[in-house]
């Protein structure tokens, strides 16, 4: 592998940057857009009134920012040419989305939803990837314009990363099946026209086969939300969503009946190498950030900078940033020439759980480092720790991720692939 940007990603990350001084950052700085990335940034994106959903205002201003990223060819990057995309690859994403992430925070590349000028679409590309012909030609192009937006439903109350225990089934009768059961943590729920729901079809508790995967619309009858939990990093999208007697066609299953953790794994997968790359630049701004704040600090009659319990924090996080990177990019490469993702598994989770850990720990170092101007919100440390910290746990916590690369290492894969 050669550790050289690639020609056509050095050439975008240049364009992208000159689309983000000339177009976005317009947009960010008129009408008092600001307010969404300054100190006020969590209240001025938080409908509190309304049960702690995302405010109106802030919703419309990530839709502008997407059209105009569309517009000018950036936001379907990553996607198969035939849905308007560049056939982007996953080493060209993790390179983008540390690009993006250092930049610091702005309308170009939200942390807080992952709304960027180019897009992550991992429900699209499941949908490529095990839709039917005539599920993708129906879907997609919907998902692309905004007229279907899809949730994810896997954690339930009482089952998070372990997903083959979940309680939700399905019962085929006749030509549809009927769901009952609930679900945590479906995000974006507040504005999804379907979800996707994993239920039990068959098997046993514990097995990996025998659950599937549906496409549900929201307002489908017994389809409720009970509540959106309010969480460290607001406002929030996170539901609680309660399943009676749901009834969908067996048309609306994505991918095989029985197989739909293959489906959920591309989900993961995709956003777990992207979540390392986006936690690595963030780091990298917040540590970037702290320099500039130590060097021209003054304490006891000399730059802050020049104390080595400053220097030897930051510089140990710094190192520690190139070697994640280094892992980052080589798996990506990896799943770029096509080796399987289950062969690479413990790879993605070493990346995943080492690179948001890294996040939180570069936010923190960096929070320190400034002192009461570093805790103030003012400066970004906060937004980023609130952030990156649900990454240790959401998709897969740290726990379950070590798990992987312990299965991996002691002969336990096929256990730790559940």
């Amino acid at each position: 592998m050669d550790f050289t940007i690639p020609a056509d990603i050095a050439q975008l990350l240049g364009d992208l940057d000159t689309f983000i001084d000339d177009v976005i950052k317009p947009i960010e700085n008129e009408d008092d857009n600001i307010r969404f990335f300054d100190h006020r940034r969590e209240d001025s994106r938080t409908d509190w009134e309304r049960d702690g959903l995302p405010n109106a205002e802030w919703e419309a201003l990530l839709v502008r920012m997407r059209k105009e990223a569309d517009k000018a060819g950036f936001l379907r990057w990553h996607l198969p040419e035939r849905f308007g995309g560049s056939d982007g690859t996953n080493l060209g994403m993790a390179i983008i989305r540390e690009h993006l992430a250092r930049r610091g925070l702005g309308l170009h590349n939200d942390l807080q939803n992952e709304s960027s000028i180019i897009g992550n679409f991992p429900t699209v590309l499941m949908m490529e990837r095990y839709g039917s012909p005539a599920q993708q030609e129906y879907w997609i192009p919907k998902m692309l314009e905004g007229q279907a937006r899809i949730g994810f439903g896997l954690t339930e109350p009482l089952h998070g990363s372990d997903a083959t225990w979940m309680e939700t089934t399905a019962v085929r009768d006749g030509d549809e099946w009927v769901i009952n059961g609930e679900k945590y943590w479906n995000t974006g729920l507040h504005h999804a026209t379907h979800d996707y729901i994993f239920a039990r079809t068959s098997g046993n508790p514990g097995e990996g086969h025998g659950i599937t995967c549906f496409i549900v619309p929201v307002d489908s009858p017994g389809f409720r939300v009970e509540e959106f939990m309010w969480t460290f990093n607001m406002p929030t999208d996170h539901a609680h969503v309660r399943l009676t007697d749901v009834r969908v066609h067996n048309d609306d299953i994505l991918g095989t009946e029985g197989r739909g953790l293959q489906t959920a794994q591309l989900f993961v997968h995709e956003n777990r190498i992207r979540q390392a790359a986006s936690s690595v630049g963030a780091g990298l701004h917040c540590i970037d950030v702290a320099v500039g704040y130590v060097k021209n600090r003054t304490t006891f009659g000399k730059p802050l900078a020049q104390n080595q319990a400053i220097q030897f924090p930051l510089a140990e996080l710094y190192t520690e940033a190139e070697m994640i990177r280094a892992l980052i990019w080589k798996t990506a490469w990896e799943m770029d020439e096509g080796v399987d993702h289950m062969e690479i598994t413990d790879k993605v989770a070493m990346c995943n759980y080492r690179g948001n850990r890294f996040c939180c720990d570069a936010a923190d170092r960096a929070m320190q480092s400034c002192g009461g101007n570093g805790y103030g919100r003012r400066m970004p440390f906060e937004h980023i720790y609130r952030h990156h910290r649900r990454y240790r746990i959401t998709e897969g916590s740290e726990e379950i991720q070590i798990r992987k690369v312990a299965g991996k290492l002691f002969g336990f894969a096929q256990r730790a692939k559940s």
